[in-house]
């Protein structure tokens, strides 16, 4: 199912969501001044190389490439898809832990992405780039957060597509479990560039462990939420 809405209002505007979102655009509409060629050496120059992390990773440098990465895309698919999920399940998490400890989690969530996909492929040369890890830690504090919450997307079927219902913790685990199963069957003697699956698995449980203790710093969700909640449940369109 590809998610388009969530039945879960939140308390204020989600504004260092928003942010993340306008920053990643503006950047990537940056990458669209270089060539082809010229954006592969930028993104070797500036962002995660995974052999030269294993070489030095606590160089200053390579800190500094993990998280430009975060906000670099290789075309629009990656961008488009990786700001839908950041928009729909985002807003509620900065709700739930406001603004620093929201960031907290998106960085943390990315630099542990980074390094489960070094830790796979040391060998690489070829730039680790996406907000992917990052949103990965988004969704793995949404699930521990609103397991039950209603989320709407749409089935394709082919030339025909239907809308349906289920609970985030469906959605969120069946995502989870494809990026899984992708992961172990991209694992063998020649590994190829393409999707880092294992960032997305890093990035995710991250953010479920995370979120545990961020949420014990956090007062318990007030009747207040449960009410727009179920108003949310009650208007529906």
């Amino acid at each position: 199912m590809i998610p388009i809405h969530d039945l879960n209002p939140t308390r204020r505007k989600p504004l260092l969501t928003w942010g993340l979102l306008v920053l990643n655009v503006l950047v990537f509409l940056w990458e669209a001044s270089f060539s082809e060629q010229a954006l592969f050496q930028v993104f070797t120059r500036i962002s995660v190389v995974p052999a030269q992390v294993a070489a030095a990773p606590f160089a200053l440098e390579t800190q500094l490439d993990i998280l430009r990465s975060m906000f670099l895309h290789g075309g629009w698919a990656h961008l488009i898809g990786n700001m839908l999920y950041l928009y729909l399940f985002g807003d509620n998490v900065e709700d739930r832990f406001g603004r620093p400890l929201y960031l907290l989690l998106y960085i943390a969530c990315g630099y542990v992405a980074v390094v489960a996909q070094v830790m796979i492929d040391a060998t690489s040369q070829i730039p680790l780039v996406g907000a992917s890890g990052a949103i990965a830690g988004v969704l793995g504090s949404y699930l521990v957060l609103y397991p039950s919450v209603r989320v709407r997307g749409i089935i394709p079927l082919g030339l025909f597509s239907r809308f349906a219902e289920w609970p985030a913790w469906v959605v969120l685990a069946l995502w989870f479990g494809i990026q899984l199963f992708s992961g172990l069957a991209s694992l063998g003697p020649e590994m190829m560039g393409g999707v880092a699956f294992f960032a997305h698995i890093g990035g995710f449980v991250c953010g479920m462990l995370l979120t545990l203790p961020l949420r014990a710093m956090q007062p318990p969700a007030s009747a207040s939420n449960e009410m727009l909640y179920q108003r949310a449940r009650r208007y529906r369109y």
